[in-house]
């Protein structure tokens, strides 16, 4: 007699396919990574940890990876996934990935987050140049700052309205008037009858990001501004204080030797800036010294992701001019980058020696 469990096996494997071919099938239609994929990141992260190198064009990018110091990995060179490629090899005798954003603070902090998604990493270093706000430093400098922040986060207040009215939604704990606020009208040359004239853009007040890390509460929000770098990281980069950086372009040379720098603050907003009242106003208001388009971005994302971040800034203008030309970052943009580069290699030798 044939128990009723072997009579009823087969039926249960039958099921069990099944479910296995449909979640297959599932996973094809919807899976966000493919086994093929998935397999390469497994094997690729058992040869981790790794330092991200994460960079926004490929003119900043090229001069590393056409560096004597960076290793491409033989097995695995990158790896491409969502528009992205994450390049492999060693830096430093460091294992890194460096990767490549694209401009701006939402193609920077995408790049970021599917790096820590993807790959085991143990900490960020973000490099490039930047617009200068302290007139005492010049092109070619680079920068550390201690702490960034988005300033293109605000709360555009209505015409009428000061400093002593309540902005919309702020009982709500949705905006804050603790940050400051840039009045429009103080940048206004128009006059009538003699009289300065005040126009209908008033005030934007500042404001922090919602954050959400993932040693919180999900859904629970928290407030971020000024956000720090690892202090570990700001550590070792006064080492880099006296490194030896490259001054001139053909036979232009700027006035003299570039040097690296710590700095109080970085910011970052989607925005160019080349315009000298708002360079002396972010400058004067908030002690900025680098001015860009995507560390704010990186900096929230690792600090939300429980991961060490620091960026490397060279100067490549003083924003909104600072001598006779229309824009010094087309003459010496490649000279910050390669100077960026060159305090970028130092650093992560220094970090691991």
């Amino acid at each position: 007699m044939v128990s009723p469990f072997r009579m009823k096996l087969p039926s249960f494997v039958m099921v069990l396919m099944n479910i296995v071919v449909v979640g297959i099938s599932m996973s094809k239609a919807y899976g966000a990574i493919s086994n093929d994929i998935g397999k390469k990141i497994e094997r690729i992260n058992k040869r981790g940890p790794y330092l991200g190198i994460v960079v926004p064009n490929s003119y900043e990018m090229n001069p590393l990876l056409n560096s004597s110091s960076f290793v491409a990995d033989g097995e695995f060179p990158f790896l491409d996934f969502s528009g992205r490629r994450f390049r492999f090899g060693e830096l430093g005798n460091q294992k890194v990935i460096v990767a490549m954003t694209g401009l701006g603070m939402l193609n920077a902090g995408i790049t970021t987050q599917l790096l820590l998604s993807l790959f085991k990493v143990k900490g960020i270093v973000h490099y490039g140049i930047a617009g200068n706000a302290n007139p005492d430093l010049q092109i070619g400098d680079v920068t550390i700052p201690q702490y960034w922040a988005h300033t293109g986060l605000w709360n555009w207040q209505r015409n009428g309205d000061g400093p002593n009215d309540e902005l919309a939604l702020e009982p709500s704990g949705d905006y804050t008037r603790n940050i400051g606020y840039l009045k429009f009208s103080d940048y206004n040359n128009a006059t009538e009858n003699g009289k300065p004239m005040e126009n209908f853009l008033n005030n934007v007040w500042y404001q922090p990001e919602e954050i959400f890390p993932i040693y919180g509460t999900p859904e629970v929000r928290q407030h971020a501004f000024w956000v720090p770098v690892d202090k570990d990281y700001f550590i070792v980069a006064k080492k880099l204080e006296g490194l030896k950086l490259g001054s001139c372009v053909n036979t232009t040379c700027l006035p003299r030797t570039p040097m690296v720098v710590r700095v109080k603050r970085g910011v970052s907003a989607n925005v160019f800036v080349d315009n000298g009242a708002y360079r002396s106003f972010l400058n004067t208001k908030f002690n900025v010294t680098a001015i860009d388009m995507e560390s704010a971005a990186i900096a929230l994302v690792c600090i939300q992701q429980k991961t060490p971040f620091i960026a490397i800034r060279a100067l490549s203008d003083l924003a909104g001019g600072g001598s006779d030309l229309s824009n010094e970052a087309g003459i010496f943009s490649s000279l910050a980058a390669q100077n960026a580069v060159h305090a970028v290699v130092e650093f992560v030798t220094l970090l691991f020696s």
